[in-house]
């Protein structure tokens, strides 16, 4: 595979549940390949950077995915991944730093343009 570096955006939390999950699942199969993987979370999905709600997320589809919960803890510990959050989501959701997920900081669009330049996205 050449390119081994690849973004997820992902734009929904607790409207669909399933569609994060699927999307955090795929992407710890793919960083077990070694491939360099981030997350942008935009609209609902900047909800998922605040610490606790992601285990609020617990009405998914039984035995399809691991609880997202459970994904982000691997894909945080496990494999380090950062989780970059749009700067004005951050600010309409109203989140601060002390209640953010670790490996997790705000950044504006135009990061997220830079990262698409050497960067696959793939939009959840």
């Amino acid at each position: 595979m050449q390119n081994k570096k690849f973004v997820f955006i992902i734009t929904h939390s607790y409207d669909n549940p399933d569609k994060v999950a699927g999307a955090m699942q795929v992407a710890a199969n793919m960083a077990t390949f070694d491939a360099e993987i981030a997350f942008f979370l935009m609209d609902k999905g900047a909800l998922l950077a605040k610490k606790g709600f992601a285990e609020t997320l617990t009405w998914q589809t039984k035995g399809q995915f691991s609880p997202v919960a459970d994904l982000m803890k691997t894909l945080i510990e496990d494999f380090k991944i950062k989780f970059y959050i749009c700067e004005a989501c951050y600010k309409y959701h109203e989140l601060n730093k002390a209640e953010l997920i670790p490996n997790s900081e705000p950044k504006t669009g135009s990061y997220l343009g830079e990262m698409l330049f050497e960067r696959q996205g793939l939009t959840f």
